[in-house]
């Protein structure tokens, strides 16, 4: 396991691929770790030197006392490609890791090549599911809302083709610290980033799934809208296409970023 020293904490991260190829950052969501990733790791590290990283307040990385901004989230990466002397890798996150991607890509395109944001929005639910969500987690901890995260994670159909992925997902958010987890939630509420998704500059791709209920498909339309030459990927899947449909995830994410 590797770990770097930011000014917010450690963060853990893992490194995947021949030291040569080029970088590609992968971005875990709300609840989760870098594990998220495995299904694409095999055929991705073919192509890529893969960095993923737990957001802080998730897995191994330290869980600083909140709240969070995504600023914050977004200069986390850039101290991580700094440590790790990084210059301009492609990104891709999901849900809060496709937000951390879009303010990076607002506010330092310079230092990306390409961009993929996948199952997020440039503002995600309300304020109020937010303070109830936080709400229900300081008073019953993780477990008060695992069940309703995994219907909207994943359709009823892969929740029962697939219940060993599932229940490894379950397990994982379990784990998540109560701490860190609320205080990627106050992240996300707070982030409004639908008059600033225009000012993107990187070269962009967005993944929606067509049966996500958390950042439906319109979510992801209007991304490719707003960013300037987008392009718009739709996946069989809820949130976690990466995961429910990894083979067109995996798929999808090298041919954009493969091809000129």
């Amino acid at each position: 396991m590797s770990f770097v020293e930011l000014q917010a904490g450690r963060v853990h991260y893992r490194l995947d691929g021949s030291a040569g190829a080029p970088v590609l950052v992968l971005s875990n969501s709300l609840g989760a770790t870098l594990s998220m990733w495995d299904p694409q790791v095999a055929a991705l590290s073919r192509r890529f030197r893969v960095l993923r990283y737990d957001t802080r307040g998730h897995g191994l990385s330290a869980a600083p006392e909140g709240p969070y901004t995504i600023d914050a989230l977004g200069g986390d990466v850039l101290e991580l490609l700094d440590a790790l002397r990084i210059d301009r890798p492609n990104f891709c996150g999901l849900s809060m890791g496709g937000l951390i991607g879009l303010w990076l890509g607002i506010h330092a395109a310079e230092r990306l090549d390409r961009l993929v944001v996948c199952n997020t929005a440039a503002r995600v639910g309300t304020a109020d599911a937010w303070n109830n969500r936080m709400a229900t987690v300081r008073s019953g901890g993780m477990k008060a809302v695992a069940p309703a995260l995994l219907e909207r994670w994943f359709t009823a159909a892969f929740r029962t083709s697939a219940p060993a992925v599932v229940e490894s997902t379950q397990k994982t958010v379990l784990q998540a610290p109560v701490d860190g987890y609320v205080a990627c939630c106050e992240a996300i509420r707070d982030a409004d980033l639908r008059e600033q998704v225009a000012e993107v500059k990187a070269r962009t791709l967005v993944i929606a799934g067509a049966s996500d209920p958390v950042t439906p498909p319109a979510d992801g339309q209007f991304l490719a809208a707003q960013i300037p030459g987008a392009r718009y990927v739709e996946l069989e899947a809820a949130h976690l296409s990466n995961i429910e449909a990894a083979a067109q995830f995996s798929g999808a994410l090298l041919q954009f970023l493969s091809h000129s």
